[in-house]
């Protein structure tokens, strides 16, 4: 049974939905329902690393761009982004997490990814 551990995606705001600017690019995640999954999946083991990349996208394309990264938990991994540089229009961003466990000699790496809908109004 998958658990959504995250990423869930909190700010500007779950309610913010244009965006101006620089804003800056929040994530959290659940450690005991990601320790959940990765028990499930036999990966137990000691967490090395959890990073977020950001990227984003012009709705209806294909090709995404990143923003940045964090591997900044305490902080929520976060990202500022100058939307100032891009055209006005509807957009994606996605937040993928990657959890990289080590186990005795070997690693394992889990991903989960949040993707939310904006609009850039400059």
């Amino acid at each position: 049974m998958p658990y959504n551990w995250g990423p869930h995606y909190i700010v500007p705001s779950e309610a913010l939905a244009v965006y101006s600017g620089i804003v800056q690019l929040r994530e959290q995640l659940d450690e005991e329902l990601l320790k959940k999954e990765l028990e499930e999946l036999g990966f137990t083991g000691v967490i090395e690393r959890i990073t977020n990349p950001w990227y984003y996208r012009k709705k209806d394309t294909e090709t995404w761009i990143k923003i940045g990264e964090s591997d900044d938990k305490a902080q929520n991994f976060p990202v500022t982004w100058d939307t100032s540089g891009i055209e006005n229009g509807q957009y994606e961003v996605l937040g993928l997490m990657h959890v990289l466990v080590k186990k005795d000699k070997g690693k394992h790496t889990i991903a989960r990814q949040n993707i939310v809908e904006i609009a850039v109004k400059n």
